[in-house]
């Protein structure tokens, strides 16, 4: 896999920096706007992850899968995806909400550029492990949040 130009960004959430209340599951969970520059030509479908994997499970705690998104740059467009499911029990985002006093949670966002198209909606594991040779390039954004 070319670890090239895909990049990944938010005029909501800063690289490295904390996430805003208003993207957090005890503040009503707005998904965050999320921007990509530098999508390969040869990608077919873009899809993004959010994980966070500093929650107290096994695997971490999926918060946001989002499929069949258009291989362009600009402002991913969350309502031409195809959600899938979150940790939580449900579809789309959910958004951060630590256990109270377990400190800082970091959570990744990640866009995978893919040379084949997803079908359906599979967990981020089914994904990560059905779709692992499909990924052409990736990128990530990285914020934080805790609930004192």
């Amino acid at each position: 896999m070319a670890l090239k130009d895909l990049a990944l960004s938010s005029p909501d959430i800063a690289d490295g920096g904390r996430i805003d209340d208003r993207f957090a599951g005890q503040h009503g969970g707005v998904a965050p706007r999320i921007e990509v520059s530098g999508v390969p030509a040869d990608a077919v479908e873009l899809a993004l992850v959010c994980h966070d994997p500093d929650a107290p499970l096994p695997h971490g705690f999926t918060h946001w899968t989002l499929y069949g998104l258009e291989p362009a740059d600009g402002l991913i467009d969350a309502s031409a995806g195809r959600p899938g499911p979150n940790d939580d029990g449900g579809v789309g985002y959910v958004g951060p909400f630590p256990p109270p006093g377990h400190g800082l949670h970091r959570y990744y966002f990640w866009v995978y550029a893919l040379s084949r198209s997803v079908e359906g909606t599979p967990s981020r594991a089914q994904f990560l492990d059905g779709w692992a040779d499909a990924v052409v390039e990736q990128a990530r954004l990285v914020a934080t949040y805790s609930v004192e």
